[in-house]
C-alpha cells in the first residue's frame, strides 16, 4: 500500500500558496485493508476514507468509465492494481494531476509543473469532456488563479465550448452548480468565473439572466465602463473588495437583472428596472435552490438600490420625501435588522463603485442612510402606550414618531454632513 499527496495541496505548495486542505490517494489497497487499519469509510459511489487521527480524506486509486449522462454517469474501478498514473489521468487539469510521496518526490506524468510555470490551465485528457461539472470547476480555478496570471489553454477553451453546446451542462443538478458559485464567491476576483463561462458559451445555458445583460447600453454619464454586463462584473468585484459576506456579493451580482428586460427602444435609460429585476432574481434563486435568506436579500438589493442611491442629491442634500425614506427603511429591514440593512448599503456602495472612474469615490449615501435608520429607530414604545392608544392605533402612532424623527434628521443633515 502506497500513499500519495495529490491535487490542490501539491499545486498550491508549488505556487507558494498556503495549503488549506490535503487530499490523499492510496495505491495497492482494498476497502477491507483500509477499514482494518482504522480508517472510516464515507464514500458511497467509491471508497473514500477518513484518517483515524487527522480526519483527512484518503481515496483509493481508481479509474472511471463514462456510461451515462451527467455528474453521476460513471462506472468506477478501484481495484488495488490501479496505478497512480492511471488515477491521475482522470483528473481535470494538469496542474491538479500531480502527486507527491512521503519523501517529497514529485510525480508529474502530464506536464502539470510546466503548466504551472507557464500559467496555463490545460485539461489532462479527452476524458475531461465526460464530466460537465468540469466546465464550472475550470472557470473557478481561472478565477482563483487569475491574480497569478493564469489563462485557459486554447484547446481546453475549445473543448469546454463543445461541452457547453452539447447539452451536457443541463444534466448538472442545481446543487452542484450552486456549490461552485458559493466557492467562487469567496474569491478576491469572482468576476473571472462568469467571464470564463461566457467565453465558453456556458453562461447563456446556466445563467441566461446574466447573459442577456450583454450589449445592453446605459447612460454614459453614469456608466462610462460600458454595458450592463461589464458594470455587473465590476460591481461583483467591488463587493468582494468591500466585504467577505456572501449575501452582499450575491446581491451585487444580481442587482441589475431588470435592465436585461428593458425594451431596446428605451435604451440607454432603464426606468423601473429595479422592480422588473425582482422576479428574475426570484427565478434564478428558485432554479438553484438558493437559501431563502440569501435569495430574499438579493431581492431587496434589486428592488431598493435605486431609491437608496437617490437618498442624497448631487449636493449631498436629502432628496426623497419622509414617507419614501420610511418605506425604504421598512422594506430594507432597517427597523428590525440593522445589520441586514448595513449589508444592503454595502451592496449599494459596490454598485456605485463598480463603474469606470468611480472606484475610489466616497459613497456618502451609506453614511446618510445608516444614520437615518438610527434616528428613525428612536421610538419610546412605553410613552406611546401611556397615551392610551390600542390596536392598530399603536402602529400608526409609532409610524408618526418615525416620520417625525426622519423629518428632524433630514432638516439638519446638510449642516451636519
Amino acid at each position: 500500500m502506497q500513499v500519495y499527496l495529490v491535487g490542490g495541496a501539491v499545486r498550491d505548495a508549488l505556487l507558494g500558496i498556503a495549503v488549506k486542505d490535503r487530499d490523499w490517494v492510496v495505491v495497492g489497497a482494498s476497502p477491507q485493508q483500509m477499514l482494518a487499519a482504522g480508517y472510516e469509510q464515507v464514500g458511497k459511489d467509491f471508497p473514500v476514507f477518513l484518517h483515524p487521527k487527522t480526519k483527512e480524506e484518503y481515496a483509493l486509486a481508481r479509474m472511471e468509465r463514462k456510461v451515462g449522462q451527467g455528474y453521476h454517469g460513471f462506472a468506477i474501478d478501484y481495484d488495488p492494481k490501479v496505478t497512480l498514473e492511471e488515477d491521475l489521468i482522470r483528473r481535470d487539469l494538469t496542474i491538479n494531476a500531480m502527486a507527491q510521496d512521503e519523501h517529497g518526490q514529485l510525480f508529474d506524468y502530464y506536464g502539470g509543473q510546466a503548466d504551472l510555470q507557464n500559467r496555463v490551465l490545460r485539461h489532462v485528457s479527452d476524458a475531461f469532456a465526460e464530466d460537465p461539472l468540469r466546465v464550472l470547476r475550470v472557470a473557478r480555478f481561472a478565477a482563483k488563479l487569475a491574480p497569478l496570471g493564469f489563462s485557459l489553454a486554447p484547446e481546453t477553451r475549445t473543448l469546454m465550448q463543445q461541452m457547453a453546446r452539447s447539452g451536457e451542462l443541463q444534466a448538472l443538478t442545481p446543487e452542484r452548480v450552486w456549490q461552485e458559485v458559493v466557492k467562487v464567491m469567496s474569491l478576491a476576483k469572482p468576476s473571472v468565473f462568469f467571464e470564463v463561462l461566457d467565453e465558453v458559451d456556458a453562461l447563456s445555458v446556466l445563467f441566461p439572466e446574466l447573459s442577456q445583460l450583454k450589449g445592453v447600453t446605459q447612460p454614459l454619464e453614469h456608466h462610462p465602463e460600458g454595458d450592463v454586463w461589464t458594470h455587473t462584473l465590476m460591481v461583483l468585484d467591488a463587493a468582494a473588495s468591500l466585504t467577505e459576506n456572501f449575501d452582499v456579493r450575491l446581491g451585487a451580482l444580481l442587482h441589475d437583472l431588470g435592465k436585461g428586460v428593458t425594451l431596446p427602444e428605451l435604451w440607454p435609460k432603464h426606468h423601473g428596472h429595479e422592480q422588473a429585476g425582482v422576479p428574475l432574481v426570484q427565478a434564478l434563486c428558485a432554479r438553484y435552490r438558493v437559501p431563502n435568506k440569501s435569495a430574499l436579500f438579493a431581492e431587496k438589493v434589486a428592488a431598493l438600490h435605486g431609491l437608496i442611491h437617490q437618498g442624497l442629491d448631487k449636493e449631498d442634500k436629502p432628496h426623497l420625501k419622509p414617507a419614501t425614506f420610511l418605506k425604504v427603511l421598512t422594506q430594507g429591514m432597517a427597523l428590525k435588522s440593522p445589520e441586514l440593512f448595513e449589508h444592503l448599503l454595502l451592496a449599494c456602495e459596490a454598485d456605485a463603485k463598480g463603474r469606470l472612474g468611480f472606484e475610489n469615490r466616497a459613497y456618502r449615501q451609506r453614511t446618510f442612510w445608516s444614520q437615518l435608520a438610527k434616528a428613525a429607530n428612536q421610538v419610546d414604545n412605553q410613552a406611546i402606550l401611556a397615551t392610551g392608544v390600542t390596536g392598530k392605533a399603536i402602529a400608526d402612532a409609532i409610524e408618526q414618531v418615525r416620520l417625525q424623527n426622519i423629518q428632524d434628521f433630514i432638516k439638519y443633515w446638510h449642516f451636519e454632513g
